[in-house]
């Protein structure tokens, strides 16, 4: 089966291809081989590789500054993921998996968000995910797949993870918002989801996937203090200090809570799903103290 994954030097591209399944022929193309912003160049590299799926996993993720540069966000997360649904409609049978986020949600609920809730992003980066969604849906109906995630990280990109690490080793203390809940996820684990889904060929619709359990930043930066430490990545106690997003003020708001019900898609997959901080160890334990010294490359 031959796929073709756009976004490969980010941390889902790299994490896609370190898990590729042998059965796959896999096409990657980073940013500078492939632009999605360019329907030009998208139609010339699929009519000439012909994939049987593409996964996208290019995106527009700073979402900060998303909220200045709203013309860039929507050509990576609108109209990129339209070029790519237009350049797999004109293939016979070609599908495409599309990541997307937990960001298309306004964080009211009081339960985790399933597949058929209403979406309604507060922020730039949440609105032109969800408009990258509509546009494959409308252009390729049951040949689309979507998995929304949340809160993704690797041991290399740019993350929270390595963000943290940096800044524990910098100073015996961070501040970190206490009221915003979600679940730390690998990039690995979502890889892994998304390669189960190519091999159920009659997937459709939207899924969502993350690592298991319930944490706010705060905690997913104490569990990072605490782990960090006993991998010898930290030489020293760090104080994980507590405090509201109203403390922290940022150009885009972001929903206080954006756990995902993956309940249907683990039934789905039939895959294992890992408990984040089970995922956090072992994503440490593959640090170097070194590695967690070295300032991460912008993802493309």
């Amino acid at each position: 089966m031959k796929v073709l994954v756009t976004g490969a030097a980010g941390q889902l591209g790299r994490a896609l291809s370190d898990t590729a399944p042998p059965w796959a022929k896999v096409s990657a193309a980073t940013r500078d081989q492939l632009d999605i912003t360019d329907r030009a160049a998208v139609n010339s590299i699929v009519m000439e590789f012909e994939p049987d799926v593409i996964i996208n996993a290019a995106a527009y993720t700073a979402v900060d500054r998303a909220e200045s540069e709203r013309e860039m966000a929507s050509a990576v997360n609108a109209e990129g993921p339209r070029h790519l649904a237009e350049a797999a409609g004109r293939m016979k049978s070609c599908r495409l998996l599309h990541v997307s986020t937990d960001y298309v949600f306004d964080g009211r609920a009081g339960r985790p968000y399933q597949v058929d809730d209403a979406p309604n992003p507060l922020n730039v980066y949440g609105s032109t995910k969800l408009a990258g969604e509509l546009a494959l849906k409308n252009i390729l109906g049951d040949r689309v797949l979507i998995l929304r995630t949340a809160w993704v990280y690797a041991p290399y990109g740019k993350n929270f993870l390595l963000a943290m690490l940096r800044k524990m080793r910098e100073s015996g203390s961070v501040r970190v918002i206490v009221d915003q809940t979600g679940t730390p996820t690998t990039a690995e684990s979502v890889a892994v989801a998304l390669w189960r889904s190519v091999e159920l060929p009659n997937l459709h619709g939207t899924l969502h996937w993350t690592d298991s359990g319930v944490t706010t930043w705060h905690g997913f930066a104490s569990a990072i203090a605490e782990e960090g430490a006993e991998q010898g990545l930290l030489s020293r106690k760090i104080e994980v200090i507590p405090i509201s997003a109203a403390e922290y003020p940022a150009p885009a708001r972001r929903p206080r809570n954006s756990v995902l019900d993956t309940g249907g898609t683990v039934s789905m997959l039939g895959l294992e799903q890992a408990a984040w901080r089970d995922n956090l160890r072992r994503t440490l334990m593959g640090l170097s103290p070194a590695a967690a010294q070295t300032p991460p490359p912008v993802a493309t």
